[in-house]
């Protein structure tokens, strides 16, 4: 069960990555020209990517209104109820009509599906960390852990790759129809995901501690009141990582095309290859938190997140294919030292009986502070700055001395003894 918990956790967090993340990918690719097409193009991907935060800044209501339940109820059935939610919002919005056939109505349309969609998905990250860990063995939380967050990549890999071939095959209808397969395709992969998700018990932990505890009344009341500190830690430390890995996933796409005059499928293989680096790093540096600590190796993790982002565009600039793929490829290892050991992490933070709201308050609102707003941000610095990078290279470091800071703070005020 073990195994299957890890399993579940990330076949189902890559489903809901690749919901999130092909709204990404289309933000930076297709939704300037069809939701957008009466601005300019640098100031469509600008409108884009705004409704790229639209679902970040959803997440945190869907952390609070899941971890509540998730708390009080248990995780398995909101895990299944937050994967069919996001599923069908992304399915919903391949049937969208375009800004030309309705006007103001198609960005309305969808900004309200990717409100729903971020509530939802704000529910899922943090009851699928925790089914993992709490499943777990002490000495493996930072492997199992990592399963589910090696969702992620996987979503990526599953976004640029159905992005892609769709890209190559229906080419001149790609900003027609084309586009609308991969929203499409969401609805198979959403059946996939509740089959798994059914087949796993609910967390051991979590029913041991309700057998002997009772239900929270008010879970994320006692959160706050007993290790707010920890949520802050959490936020932080997630903020940097955030805004570093969105800005490789979402913005390098637009940034390549738009500014570097790269075309789209090597813009697309680059991020397909940086997420295989991505699970092979996850997988590393989680077993390697295991055997040393997670403080050490996300320490490292969040010192890179500071240094590499202006060494990265410094790369990308050459507008070399191969040296654009390893500038990536290497952001993409590098930042996997906070996101590998960081679902044991952020589980080892909190009590049982409120982790559900916790976790999921603390990693929501460092996405949304962080990745929600970094594509925007980086666009926007972009179009004020007349296409000057360094102005995304320094944001960047900025929000990676935020988990650096961080790390620092937690080993002043350590971790809280878990029931």
């Amino acid at each position: 069960m073990v195994r299957k918990a890890a399993i579940g956790s990330a076949v189902g967090t890559t489903i809901e990555a690749y919901d999130f993340q092909i709204y990404g990918v289309a933000s930076a690719l297709v939704f300037s020209s069809v939701f957008f097409s009466d601005v300019s193009s640098s100031l469509g991907v600008v409108f884009s990517f705004a409704t790229l935060s639209v679902g970040f800044l959803a997440r945190p209501f869907g952390a609070i209104i899941f971890g509540h339940f998730g708390d009080r109820v248990g995780r398995k059935a909101l895990l299944v109820t937050a994967l069919m939610g996001a599923g069908g919002c992304t399915t919903a919005m391949g049937f969208l009509p375009t800004t030309a056939s309705v006007g103001v109505w198609a960005p309305i349309l969808l900004v309200f599906l990717r409100l729903l969609q971020g509530i939802f998905h704000g529910g899922e990250q943090g009851g699928a960390v925790l089914m993992a860990v709490e499943h777990a063995p002490p000495d493996k939380r930072g492997w199992y852990g990592s399963w589910t967050f090696i969702g992620s990549p996987g979503g990526t890999i599953l976004a640029a790759g159905v992005m892609s071939i769709v890209t190559a095959t229906t080419g001149d209808n790609f900003l027609t129809w084309g586009w609308r397969i991969p929203f499409l395709l969401s609805f198979l992969l959403l059946g996939v995901g509740l089959v798994i998700r059914f087949t796993v018990t609910e967390s051991p932990k979590f029913a041991k501690v309700k057998s002997e505890q009772g239900k929270t009344k008010a879970p994320i009341i006692q959160v706050f009141q007993t290790s707010w500190r920890h949520v802050l830690i959490s936020i932080g430390v997630n903020l940097g990582f955030n805004a570093f890995i969105w800005v490789l996933i979402s913005y390098s796409l637009a940034y390549g095309t738009e500014y570097l005059s790269l075309s789209r499928e090597l813009m697309l293989r680059a991020t397909l290859i940086g997420s295989v680096v991505m699970i092979v790093s996850i997988l590393v540096f989680a077993r390697l938190s295991d055997r040393v600590g997670r403080p050490p190796v996300m320490f490292f993790g969040a010192a890179f997140l500071v240094i590499y982002p202006f060494p990265m565009f410094a790369l990308l600039n050459t507008a070399e294919p191969i040296i654009v793929v390893l500038a990536l490829a290497i952001g993409f290892c590098g930042a996997s030292a906070v996101f590998g050991p960081l679902a044991a992490f952020l589980v080892e933070l909190f009590p049982t009986k409120v982790a559900y709201s916790g976790v999921s308050v603390g990693y929501s609102l460092g996405a949304v502070l962080g990745g929600g707003l970094a594509p925007f941000i980086a666009s926007l610095l972009m179009k004020v700055s007349g296409g000057q990078s360094w102005t995304v290279s320094l944001y960047l470091t900025f929000a990676g001395l935020i988990s650096l800071i961080s790390m620092v703070a937690l080993r002043r005020i350590g971790t809280t003894v878990k029931p």
